[in-house]
């Protein structure tokens, strides 16, 4: 008697593998573990092979090396391909060592020639040269010319198909040829691009336009102006363009104003995410690490700036140093003295993320940088103004037999550190920025470094003055 469990319905998977908020469910991942300990392939596929590809992806990163290299040889090479432009980089650097390059070669060609160009970016020199040979001449050209711009640029980015139109050309014209030549055309595309003879764009019409005209109609009538992208743009600067301008497609062109390619909302959204990820590991100084990467990786991005920060503390300590004495005669400041540093840092890491997002978002530029720094330091002064009476009144109640001055002083030290907090919060990223630094990489540290050592000699540089 036959006792194995019958595999899931397709119509089951998705009840059982997500929870409300998409999420993967313990229990699913706990079923493929199994499968995959048991060598059932068979049981493998009929869970895998209707989720949706960031899903598969998804739950690649919660397994083992182990699991993953044995899900990955009963993925069907349809689902592998559209699987392997959404992992993480370092999982799919090591599935693409496990898959075979003929198999990969032939996954390669069901994607559109921007994800296909960045699954073979990760791929060993040798690798690389193995799975372009073995793909058709049309779609190892497109690949290699993707490749050939450069990295994080438009021409990278886009995707080669596209549909573009003649500019004497009537709906009925661009709807007849759409219809037959679907399987040349892009799998997803929202506009269609009117050219030129030179095949320079002139105008779009979108999709829906289209379809809402009588078949006589010119396509010159109906075109709407078009944001051009270039090869060589920045693929932040793209994002912009796009999310300033609630893009959903835009043709690229190269050096000649020929278009080249089509650049899609999907990819835009990437590399927004991809960003803003950067940006908030940046401020924290950690490197881009996902959960593939491996221990020594993490050591290696971290150990850095934690080296930084080791040095600037001994700037901190070395000006503690200097007020020995002082802080021998009055033990209180030794006490006090970490809350003005401290508040003075999360002082200026919040005036730091403020500025460091609106120079990212394009807000902030030459023509408001005056006004958004005095707003800044006007917003310091009213938070010392607010914190320093509470804080003072508790440590001179706190330290009323030694001497209540010391309540004067530790809020006079608060509200020039949060001065000095909201100055290098707001003029460190803007000076990084006008350098052609990224503001968001060596920050955080400065800014840090900068309230802690500022608030140790303001604090106990008045201490000195007052009490002694």
């Amino acid at each position: 008697m036959n006792t194995t469990a019958p595999p899931p319905e397709a119509d089951d998977i998705e009840h059982i593998a997500l929870d409300e908020d998409y999420v993967l469910t313990a229990g699913f991942v706990e079923k493929v573990v199994d499968a995959a300990d048991d060598g059932d392939g068979m049981r493998l596929r009929s869970l895998l092979e209707d989720l949706h590809p960031a899903d598969v992806a998804d739950l690649m990163g919660f397994l083992t090396a182990e699991h993953r290299a044995v899900v990955t040889l009963w993925l069907p090479p349809d689902l592998l391909a559209e699987t392997l432009p959404e992992l993480d980089d370092n999982i799919r650097e090591e599935v693409l060592e496990r898959v075979p390059h003929l198999t990969l070669a032939e996954a390669l060609q069901e994607l559109d020639s921007d994800d296909a160009a960045a699954v073979v970016e990760d791929l060993e020199d040798d690798q690389r040269e193995k799975v372009l040979a073995a793909m058709p001449e049309v779609d190892r050209a497109a690949i290699e010319s993707s490749l050939g711009y450069a990295e994080d640029s438009a021409g990278r980015l886009m995707q080669r198909e596209v549909m573009a139109a003649p500019q004497f050309w009537n709906v009925g014209d661009t709807i007849d040829h759409i219809r037959k030549q679907g399987e040349d055309l892009p799998e997803l595309f929202f506009d269609i691009y009117v050219v030129d003879p030179m095949n320079k764009p002139v105008g779009g019409v979108a999709v829906s336009q289209l379809l809402r005209s009588p078949r006589a109609t010119s396509l010159a009538e109906i075109m709407e102006p078009i944001n051009e992208i270039t090869v060589d743009q920045d693929q932040e600067e793209v994002a912009y363009i796009f999310e300033k301008y609630h893009l959903i497609s835009a043709p690229v062109i190269d050096a000649a104003g020929r278009l080249v390619g089509q650049i899609t909302v999907d990819d835009i959204v990437n590399i927004i995410q991809e960003e803003n990820r950067e940006d908030i590991l940046r401020l924290a100084g950690v490197a881009d690490e996902d959960r593939g990467s491996s221990i020594p990786e993490i050591v290696r991005g971290r150990v850095p700036w934690l080296a930084i920060n080791l040095g600037t503390a001994v700037l901190g300590a070395m000006v503690i140093g200097w007020f020995e004495a002082t802080i021998q005669q009055i033990v209180a400041l030794a006490i006090l003295m970490p809350i003005v540093s401290a508040i003075g840092g999360n002082a200026g890491t919040q005036a730091l993320t403020v500025t460091v997002r609106a120079l990212a978002t394009r807000e902030l530029n030459s023509s408001n940088a005056p006004r958004t720094f005095w707003r800044e330091l006007a917003v310091g002064l009213a938070n010392g103004l607010v914190l320093a009476p509470l804080i003072g009144f508790a440590a001179g109640f706190w330290f009323r037999h030694e001497d209540w001055r010391i309540g004067l002083i530790i809020g006079a030290a608060m509200v020039l550190n949060l001065l000095v907090a909201a100055t290098v919060g707001v003029l460190t990223p803007l000076t990084l920025s006008r350098l052609k630094f990224d503001p968001a990489v060596s920050s955080a540290v400065f800014v840090t470094a900068t309230t802690d050592f500022f608030g140790f000699l303001i604090f106990l540089g008045l201490a000195t003055v007052v009490l002694l």
